[in-house]
């Protein structure tokens, strides 16, 4: 043969060869195409899915960092509002020793000078009370409130209705606004008929 017969012949069957390779491999990737396709969008779905899940997840946990941060933000907030109270509660029974000292100072006519000082110290007293957030019960002459106020006794009374605080025994107190002591009082009732 001669080499242009060769050279002929080599591309004819080249030309042979890549109509028989196109035919079945386009074939084939059209085949192979179809499943791959599905499976793709079914991955494709599934991982959608997937980050659907995830960010659902992703919100709740932010929800939840929120919500402990709050509840920190509100224990650290309670800790320094109420902090003092036990040191609030020791001083308590002081101030009620100075007013016991001024009640029975006042009897005598000898002791002026006791009981200047001790009302300038029971002012200095309740003054430093009162910058850190301890405030006097108003007890007398109001409606008995079982939250503020403990009856250590009921006594009949025409001049105030029932249920009526006629007289404090000890004063009570709250700490910014929440009971440290219930003011000891005595309260009204009705008279028997």
């Amino acid at each position: 043969m001669h080499k242009e017969d060769q050279l002929d012949e080599s591309k004819g069957s080249s030309a042979r060869a890549e109509q028989t390779s196109e035919s079945p491999a386009g074939e084939s990737e059209e085949l192979l195409e179809a499943p791959t396709v599905a499976k793709l969008e079914e991955k494709l779905a599934e991982a959608e899915a997937k980050a659907d899940e995830n960010w659902q997840r992703v919100l709740r946990m932010q929800a939840d960092l929120d919500n402990q941060r709050k509840r920190a933000e509100r224990d650290v907030e309670n800790a320094h509002k109420y902090a003092l109270e036990r040191f609030a509660e020791a001083l308590l029974p002081v101030k009620d020793s100075l007013e016991m000292g001024l009640v029975a100072a006042r009897s005598d006519q000898e002791a002026g000078k006791i009981l200047e000082g001790t009302e300038l110290t029971l002012k200095m007293l309740t003054e430093v009370m009162s910058k850190f957030g301890i405030e006097e019960i108003p007890a007398e002459g109001q409606p008995f409130d079982p939250e503020l106020h403990q009856a250590m006794t009921m006594q009949e009374s025409n001049e105030v209705p029932p249920n009526t605080v006629l007289s404090v025994m000890q004063k009570g107190y709250t700490l910014n606004g929440r009971l440290l002591r219930p003011a000891m009082v005595i309260v009204s009732k009705a008279p028997e008929a």
